[in-house]
């Protein structure tokens, strides 16, 4: 028990780490090929932040535990918005004024359903695989496009671009992306085994584990990019990481369960788990796109109630 325990904590040690570097490192390459400052943010950041679930993902799926990838890609979408933006608001109103979350937002609330549909017969094939792969690439594809076709300054182009590495060598850069792709995988095998390890102990579900521990643990870089981004005054930032990850998470990181370990999912993540990820992502989408401009924020009360939904769901699952 003590060494899974080493081993989950190790594990997300280095997960978390090694991410940041590969984030660091493939930001500063992009920005020293010219690319926009918005599309670095929307793009590689944002994936980037996705990086520990897609390669734990990758791990429980070939270890034969999809269910333990497909509730690593649940619990994350609900931590991210319940519990990472739960946390947040209380430093203080995340408020948004950016153009392009409002085309974002949508975008992950119409992804979300179409996971929901893709679980709902308790299957996970892979034809559903090839399609969210596809949708992913469309995404990817709008957004490269958007970038160019429409430079118009957006506040969110002037957060990405402060937190874009400058003055980093190309060849530095490139160090940083292979110790992130060397270690990634590496510590997402260890934060898995140990999980398992933990999951058999206490007689949890594949699904259980992946909706708590492991998804609590991979939104970890959301929740110190979100706090570091409202105390510089960067909301919309804040909000876009979240954003961001939540869209990647459902078309890329879900695809990869689907792809590599096609079939029966557990009946709980198509019963409870998608319309808690539906609820909390619908909830955001509300508060933002329906507000007035002068009230589109989230306060400490906003806050306190996705905090406090995010608790009560984590006991709803023991």
């Amino acid at each position: 028990m003590l060494f899974n325990i080493f081993l989950l904590l190790a594990g997300l040690l280095f997960l978390v780490w090694s991410a940041d570097k590969f984030v660091y490192g493939s930001s500063a390459l992009a920005r020293n090929l010219g690319l926009p400052s918005l599309l670095i943010g929307l793009t590689i950041v944002a994936m980037g932040s996705s990086a520990p679930e897609m390669f734990v993902a990758a791990t429980a799926s070939l270890s034969a535990r999809p269910d333990t990838a497909i509730g690593n890609v649940l619990g994350s979408n609900v931590a991210n918005i319940s519990l990472i933006l739960g946390i947040t608001a209380l430093f203080g109103a995340i408020r948004v004024s950016s153009q392009t979350l409002f085309r974002e937002i949508p975008l992950m609330l119409i992804a979300t359903l179409f996971a929901g549909y893709c679980l709902a017969d308790r299957q996970l094939t892979r034809t559903e695989g090839t399609i969210l792969v596809l949708l992913f690439l469309t995404v990817m594809g709008y957004l490269i496009w958007h970038a160019f076709a429409h430079r118009e300054q957006d506040v969110l182009a002037d957060d990405a671009d402060s937190d874009i590495p400058k003055d980093v060598a190309t060849w530095k850069a490139l160090c940083w992306i292979a110790v992130g792709i060397i270690l990634l995988p590496l510590a997402a095998n260890w934060m898995v085994e140990g999980a398992v390890g933990i999951a058999k102990y206490f007689g949890m579900s594949d699904l259980v584990i992946g909706l708590t521990i492991i998804a609590v643990g991979t939104s970890l870089p959301e929740l110190a990019a979100c706090i570091m981004g409202v105390l510089r005054q960067e909301d919309d930032l804040a909000i876009g990481n979240i954003v961001g990850s939540n869209l990647f998470n459902i078309l890329a990181v879900l695809a990869i369960p689907g792809l590599i370990a096609p079939g029966e999912v557990d009946a709980s993540a198509a019963s409870r788990d998608v319309y808690m990820v539906l609820g909390t992502s619908t909830a955001l989408a509300l508060l933002i796109l329906l507000s007035s401009k002068k009230q589109r924020e989230l306060k400490r009360w906003h806050g306190v109630t996705l905090l406090t939904s995010f608790v009560c769901y984590q006991i709803s699952l023991f």
